[in-house]
């Protein structure tokens, strides 16, 4: 939920997240098929709230949660939902990108949505006070840190390591992505794509999707028990 990355290469979409979490939260439910308001979706469940940072639906659609909006905040004492139950409010709707603008979000904490729906691309900000949408280029290639981890010449730098990672390949695989997100800077532990600020604070999982023309993957990397998880499904 911290790290994000989507390349979109040869009609294939790949989104890849790295989830940076203090480790005295309980580790997450690998991803599962689960229903909700009819539809049918995969995700990995954050036991301590019920929610989810990485959620993908039948019909070819991902959102993907980072803490923050546009600068880091102050956190208050307590706030009315959970962004990751938020982020399920979101995908479970009948339309995520107009459920996204009317949806109340008053007393929740900041945070950032990357939406891929009907083969759109869109960064959904709420910054605590105001909804921020911006469509994107589904075509380029993007990347996203948590601005509540990471500063902006930190989130700056890493866009260039995926920017120069990407450089001169012509074709790029989930597995290219996946070795981005778990090796790339491995040396620095305080801002590379796996942390580990003084064992408190780590990466635990990697969650990716592959979207191909009717068919969705998804594949799930347990960091802590080093254990590998894949789910797939037909997209509607």
């Amino acid at each position: 939920m911290c790290t994000v990355s989507f390349v979109c290469n040869n009609d294939t979409v790949i989104i890849t997240s790295n989830r940076d979490e203090k480790v005295i939260r309980p580790s997450a439910i690998p991803p599962r098929s689960y229903t909700c308001n009819g539809k049918n979706v995969v995700y990995p469940k954050d036991q301590k709230a019920g929610g989810t940072w990485f959620v993908a639906d039948a019909n070819g659609n991902v959102l993907v949660l980072l803490n923050g909006g546009i600068t880091k905040h102050t956190v208050q004492f307590s706030y009315r939902r959970s962004r990751g139950l938020i982020a399920l409010d979101i995908i479970c709707s009948d339309s995520p990108k107009d459920f996204w603008s009317v949806i109340n979000l008053e007393e929740i904490e900041p945070f950032t949505l990357v939406l891929y729906q009907d083969k759109k691309l869109y960064e959904l900000i709420w910054d605590g006070l105001t909804k921020i949408t911006t469509p994107l280029d589904e075509t380029q290639n993007h990347i996203w840190s948590s601005v509540t981890l990471y500063p902006d010449e930190i989130r700056k730098k890493r866009s260039r390591w995926f920017f120069d990672f990407l450089k001169n390949k012509n074709e790029i695989s989930a597995s290219d992505m996946l070795g981005f997100h778990r090796n790339t800077e491995g040396d620095d532990s305080e801002n590379g794509l796996i942390i580990n600020r003084e064992n408190t604070l780590k990466t635990l999982s990697i969650t990716q999707a592959i979207i191909g023309q009717n068919k969705t993957a998804i594949a799930y990397h347990d960091l802590v028990l080093e254990q590998e998880f894949s789910t797939a499904f037909i997209s509607i």
